[in-house]
């Protein structure tokens, strides 16, 4: 084995990438210490994803004050690739880390993440990339456009700062105070998921209640994403309603793409188009990814199939290393992954599992490197 390439998720509550490739590198060393071991790191556009691409790429990290999910100010950040790129998480501004316990998606607002944006575009950064994921908001993307120029008026004409609960006043969008320095930038959208701005399936059914969002609130919150998504219509001539991952991070993701005119893409792709992993794979002799759980929405996009299909083209085995297997993941063959390994070794529950998740990993990985290894010694199993 000469050549081989790490590119987990995070196992979400219990290991970052970073730490799953560290671990996964490690083995692979001590049974095979000539192989060169190429780590990218993989964030899905929440908390970690800055740290991710800077292990991966490297870069920067630019501290900035900035106002919080409930407009107070605090300390956050954003990432500056070596080619000037700028990478923005949501959740260093407006994550639901920051609230605590203290969860209101009507209340909570991402006015802090178009300061991140406005501070990377004041700072010449020609392309900037934003995760929308963990947020605390479902204001539809409205502070963040508010903090970068766009103005929203009531039915007196009065300007304010729109939150989920208050999208229903909203009369009147002016966009002609748009921030000048986003001109010419590549704006681009990490989004996992492919849910609508409204309805059963949109951001306020779907994702209100791990906001502390009640019943009643989530009715309310989807009537006023749907206000703003009519009221986008009229004075912005664009119909984000149903657009795949409009409803990402509270309405976040449609606000993206009717404010500021950016792609919504899946993360896994950006990550691979931003580290040159096509360039990167060729003469790998194997890859490994992995996440917590493969399941049927790990086929919708998610990294371990993202990354399969790129290696499928230039016919490099996939490796998935996962916490657990749902059911239903016989496709994930058909999209290029060769096998797929569990280190849950012992049936417990998950709650005592993460505490030896480490170690269970490690073992998984040494149990493969064994097996390579005597295939290496015994040529004719092959």
């Amino acid at each position: 084995m000469k050549k081989v390439i790490l590119i987990p998720d995070s196992f979400k509550g219990t290991m970052s990438s970073s730490e799953v490739c560290n671990i996964m590198k490690k083995v692979i060393l001590n049974y095979f210490p000539n192989a060169k071991v190429l780590s990218i790191p993989v964030a899905d556009g929440g908390e970690g994803s800055v740290d991710a691409f800077l292990s991966a790429v490297g870069g920067r990290k630019v501290p900035l004050v900035v106002k919080g999910p409930y407009f107070e100010d605090i300390p956050a950040f954003y990432g500056v690739l070596p080619d000037g790129t700028a990478v923005i998480e949501m959740a260093a501004a407006a994550g639901l880390p920051l609230v605590g316990e203290n969860r209101s998606a009507g209340k909570t607002t991402t006015f802090g993440v178009g300061q991140l944006i406005a501070h990377a575009a004041k700072s010449g950064c020609h392309k900037i990339i934003v995760g929308l994921g963990g947020s605390a908001t479902n204001d539809g993307g409205a502070g963040a456009a508010a903090a970068l120029g766009i103005r929203f008026f009531d039915e007196g004409g009065h300007e304010f700062v729109p939150v989920g609960e208050t999208l229903g006043k909203i009369t009147s969008i002016d966009t002609s105070g748009l921030n000048a320095d986003l001109k010419g930038i590549d704006l681009i959208t990490m989004c996992d998921i492919d849910n609508p701005l409204c309805g059963s399936h949109g951001a306020a059914a779907v994702f209100g209640p791990q906001k502390g969002a009640s019943e009643e609130e989530i009715r309310l919150l989807d009537r006023n994403l749907n206000h703003l998504a009519e009221i986008i219509r009229c004075d912005l001539g664009k119909d984000i309603r149903f657009l795949p991952g409009s409803g990402a991070a509270g309405g976040m993701g449609g606000g993206m793409a009717a404010f500021f005119g950016s792609c919504l893409q899946p993360g896994i792709e950006t990550v691979l188009d931003v580290v040159g992993f096509d360039d990167k794979i060729r003469g790998a002799d194997l890859v490994f990814s992995g996440e917590g759980k493969l399941d049927s929405q790990s086929l919708r996009g998610k990294v371990i199939v993202g990354v399969a299909h790129r290696t499928q083209k230039q016919g490099v085995p996939l490796i998935a290393i996962v916490g657990d297997i749902g059911d239903q993941i016989e496709n994930a063959y058909r999209e290029g992954v060769s096998a797929v390994f569990s280190i849950n070794r012992v049936a417990v529950p998950f709650s005592e599992a993460k505490q030896r998740c480490k170690e269970d990993l490690a073992l998984t990985m040494d149990n493969l490197m064994r097996f390579f290894r005597m295939l290496q010694k015994h040529p004719d199993l092959q």
